[in-house]
């Protein structure tokens, strides 16, 4: 049983001319598992990707993938990893099924491609030249040839990228499955709810450096306690409702009727509510615990304004 990391990434740097991309990024990726890599526009993280599949080489700094430097021991490394590209990587005259069934050859042990083109629904557009194929269509052969070979390693850039909700969730069933067989994982994505649902790991990079790192659950209590809304007749006695909670709790009327409380959610803080609303006969319309998501925690840390 291998315990050396899928992927370790130390002190790497990038540069384009008088731009850093990277700098002195460390990424480790745990052998079976997923892991999302996060990050704005022009953070660095296709470019820390790209390196690690082989397609550029590093300024500084030290990559390892299986094992192996991804330019040195390329042709070693080739057969043991899967590589889905936003874009790109297919003849465009060539039909669907022909660049599937060209990549299944390129391997010694495929998977069966004519079930893997059912499990994603490509076999409508079969005959079909990859150009005149809907962005849905290619974004799911892209993936189908980036696991075909049955790789120990895959790289999914955007895998759901202008997916239809049914091919969405179809995606992160293939993703999930590829995790129970082993498979470490290596997804970029700009869906926060994909993070949280698939990675078992996540690194958020700005500024060519990861600023964050932990499993999604770590990542949203790392930020605000949870939050308590409950809703009821407009104009309750806040100062009473404050009087029963922990001191360190904070109860507000948001709109007429909207309630939230702030403090250490937990099950002894909803029932000190709901015990205060009885004894107030107020028979709340619905309550609900609310806590940071993905997405909160990955704006508070890279801000909001719109990047190129």
């Amino acid at each position: 049983m291998r315990t050396e990391p899928a992927v370790e990434v130390v002190g790497l740097v990038k540069r384009y001319g008088t731009k850093t991309a990277v700098d002195g990024l460390d990424l480790t990726v745990a052998r079976g598992a997923v892991t999302a890599v996060l990050g704005p526009n022009g953070a660095g993280k296709t470019t820390t990707v790209e390196i690690c599949e082989g397609y550029r080489r590093a300024d500084a700094g030290t990559v390892r993938v299986l094992g192996l430097d991804p330019v040195a021991d390329a042709a070693a490394l080739r057969p043991r990893i899967g590589v889905m590209l936003q874009s790109g990587g297919v003849y465009p005259g060539a039909r669907a099924d022909e660049m599937l069934r060209h990549t299944a050859g390129l391997h010694a042990h495929p998977v069966d491609v004519d079930l893997l083109i059912e499990r994603l629904g490509l076999g409508s557009c079969g005959r079909t030249a990859y150009r005149r194929l809907s962005g849905g269509q290619q974004q799911r052969l892209a993936l189908a040839m980036a696991v075909v070979g049955r790789p120990e390693l895959v790289f999914l850039d955007e895998p759901t990228a202008g997916l239809d909700p049914q091919a969405r969730r179809a995606t992160w069933d293939l993703v999930r499955e590829l995790r129970q067989d082993g498979v470490s994982t290596v997804l970029t994505t700009h869906f926060m709810d994909e993070a949280e649902q698939l990675a078992d790991d996540v690194a958020i990079i700005d500024g060519g450096r990861v600023i964050a790192r932990g499993t999604p659950e770590e990542l949203c209590r790392g930020g605000a306690e949870n939050t308590l809304r409950f809703t009821g007749r407009p104009g309750l006695d806040v100062t009473s409702l404050l009087k029963a909670l922990p001191a360190d709790s904070a109860a507000t009327e948001l709109t007429p009727g909207t309630y939230r409380v702030d403090g250490k959610v937990g099950p002894q803080l909803l029932a000190t509510v709901a015990s205060w609303c009885a004894q107030h006969g107020v028979m709340p319309d619905a309550i609900a615990v609310e806590r940071h998501t993905l997405e909160d925690v990955f704006l508070e840390l890279t801000g909001k304004e719109l990047r190129a």
